[in-house]
């Protein structure tokens, strides 16, 4: 679906009767109309409309209380479809969805450095358009890419301005992928779209205000704030892991000392690891480190309890800046939950300044590793339903 196109669709009116249908399927025009104070013409010229664009479908006939049974309406989740792609520092990975999110297509490409902006955005498109190939959908029923990119990125114009692990800056992705591929293309920080990854598919509910924290190869934050996510004045909201615990600790790949970072990323975890065992059979990894705390190894479960102790004074800092309802956790670091968050929890009740912020909702993803990109996607999805919701 060409840009324009896309934009024909993005009236309020239009949303707000297309999310209705999402959040309420099935439903009729009628109770659209109750249920969003518009009038039942406004409605029905609407959904004359969505129904001529494929997003909307009708059902059978349901129940009526006397006169003419209500025709329902669904959304029509398998007539478009979204390109998600993840840009971690390892590795690209793209998905393709319908409107509900429902994976049909992988693909994924392992990153070699030192990369060039230039060779970064022909894997990108690379991967995208070995996306479209294998799916052997029509174009047209593309709506969107979403990109979720690692480091700091400028979402008005969609640039990578600080992609630190891959030492990549000022990449015009948003501006490359749209003259490629003619579509909408919406770019943001990896955590951040992780937070909108967890509001749209994670199952959490209605909260004022959400954290999602991903701790992987890097850490960083998304913050959630009345529906809106929350960029800061320049753009670096977020930037949890380059928040300073050690003043005197070890320099970071953003150039400070004693960064979060450096001390519970999957990198960071496999360093303290490897200057205890270094009788270890190759390159311990993060990885390995978990395996070896499930066999029983005592360092490796202090290892991973400590590094929750230091996470949790992390999220202590957090809940006293932000005071969110709910912090959700994810990235590959999360994978050791059962060592982890015992302590990280400890942590934050034995810092947390009130009774009540010792109760702030602290969990793990339910989405796994598909918490991201699933979340790219949702950058798309919530400007095609939500776009009055977007600041």
């Amino acid at each position: 679906m060409q840009r324009g196109t896309f934009q024909l669709m993005k009236s309020v009116n239009k949303s707000i009767v297309l999310n209705k249908i999402r959040t309420s399927e099935p439903i009729s025009r009628a109770q659209i109309a109750k249920e969003t104070s518009l009038t039942p013409p406004t409605v029905g010229s609407i959904v004359k409309e969505l129904i001529e664009q494929g997003l909307v479908r009708e059902s059978e006939l349901g129940h009526s209380s006397g006169g003419r049974k209500p025709t329902l309406l669904h959304i029509n989740t398998n007539s478009l479809y979204v390109i998600g792609v993840d840009v971690g520092p390892e590795k690209v990975d793209c998905i393709l969805t319908d409107l509900t999110g429902e994976v049909f297509e992988r693909t994924s490409y392992l990153l070699t450095r030192p990369l060039t902006n230039e060779q970064f955005l022909a894997i990108l498109k690379d991967n995208i358009y070995n996306l479209i190939k294998e799916s052997q959908l029509d174009e047209e029923q593309m709506i969107g890419i979403g990109v979720a990119m690692h480091g700091v990125v400028d979402v008005e114009s969609g640039t990578s301005l600080v992609a630190p692990i891959l030492n990549l800056r000022n990449v015009p992705i948003r501006e490359q992928l749209e003259k490629e591929f003619n579509l909408m293309v919406k770019v943001e920080n990896d955590a951040r779209a992780m937070a909108l990854g967890e509001s749209w598919f994670g199952g959490l509910g209605d909260f004022e205000s959400t954290v999602a924290v991903n701790i992987g190869r890097g850490v960083g934050a998304g913050i959630v704030l009345n529906g809106k996510l929350y960029h800061g004045a320049q753009g670096m909201a977020g930037e949890f892991g380059h928040m300073t615990i050690d003043i005197n600790g070890k320099t970071c790949e953003c150039g400070n000392r004693g960064c979060l970072q450096t001390l519970v990323s999957g990198e960071a975890i496999a360093e303290r690891g490897r200057e205890q065992l270094k009788d270890h059979v190759g390159k311990l990894t993060g990885k390995d480190i978990f395996e070896l705390a499930e066999n029983g190894n005592p360092f490796c479960i202090d290892l991973l309890r400590d590094t929750g102790r230091i996470i949790g004074i992390g999220l202590t800092n957090l809940i006293h800046l932000v005071n969110p309802s709910i912090i959700v956790l994810g990235g590959g670091v999360m994978l050791s939950e059962k060592f982890i968050m015992p302590a990280l929890l400890e942590a934050i009740d034995e810092r947390v300044l009130t009774n009540e912020a010792q109760h702030t909702n602290v969990i793990v993803t339910k989405l796994g590793n598909d918490a991201t990109i699933l979340g790219a996607v949702s950058l798309i999805l919530i400007e095609l339903f939500e776009p009055i919701l977007i600041g």
